[in-house]
């Protein structure tokens, strides 16, 4: 809601308690609504005169916090995608479990953290209109793709180190892990809409198929005699 016109008197600390806490939810609503708008209307297509509409507030007040659309998207990103990451990066740190666990965990936690989320919807974007905003490419490719293929590969090293996995090249293994995360984004923000209602898929067990596939493989295993 965009802030009362009417003045209060400093006397009053109540309301302006009130005023000042909404200020400061101000960036945050700046983001969502930006996410909402970047993922439903693509970067080019997004004014930031409908962001800021959008969280109910003046362009004027958006670009007290953001300096451009270009900052405004970033913003998004790192808030939705890129600082997740280094939370998962703690995580791997701390984690017990046998490797194979492991994997099933990220995979699952990727759909619960971000593909569930109007977040999944970046990525479909970068697919579409990288090319056409080579500085925001660049910025994705160092705050998400690379954190994001690291921690993969060190997933997979894990597996490996441990004699969990048989050794495999980790650098093109870990596109077989974002794969199926690339197609499940896709399908929800495009792909899908061209499926009839009753063959839609269902995310949590199309992320379980493809990571006991990747853990597995789809061949029986025959015992040697």
């Amino acid at each position: 809601m965009p802030p009362a016109r009417h003045e209060f008197s400093p006397a009053l600390p109540e309301p302006q308690a009130k005023r000042e806490r909404r200020k400061e939810a101000r960036p945050g609503e700046l983001l969502d609504a930006a996410l909402a708008l970047f993922v439903e209307k693509g970067f080019a297509a997004t004014r930031v005169e409908e962001v800021a509409a959008r969280a109910g507030v003046s362009k004027g007040t958006l670009f007290l916090y953001f300096a451009s659309k270009e900052e405004l998207f970033k913003a998004v990103v790192r808030e939705s995608i890129a600082g997740r990451i280094k939370a998962w990066n703690e995580e791997f740190e701390v984690f017990e479990g046998d490797t194979p666990a492991m994997l099933r965990y990220c995979m699952k936690v990727w759909w619960e953290r971000v593909g569930a989320t109007k977040a999944s919807g970046i990525t479909k974007l970068m697919m579409s209109e990288a090319r056409n905003f080579p500085e925001l490419a660049a910025f994705y490719q160092q705050e998400v793709v690379q954190p994001g293929q690291v921690l993969l590969r060190r997933i997979l090293q894990r597996g490996v180190d441990r004699g969990e996995f048989a050794p495999m090249d980790t650098n093109y293994a870990a596109y077989s892990m974002l794969a199926p995360i690339m197609f499940l984004s896709l399908w929800k923000h495009s792909l899908g809409a061209c499926v009839p209602d009753g063959q839609q898929l269902d995310p949590v067990k199309f992320i379980a198929t493809q990571t006991e596939i990747l853990l597995h493989g789809m061949c029986v295993r025959q015992e040697k005699k």
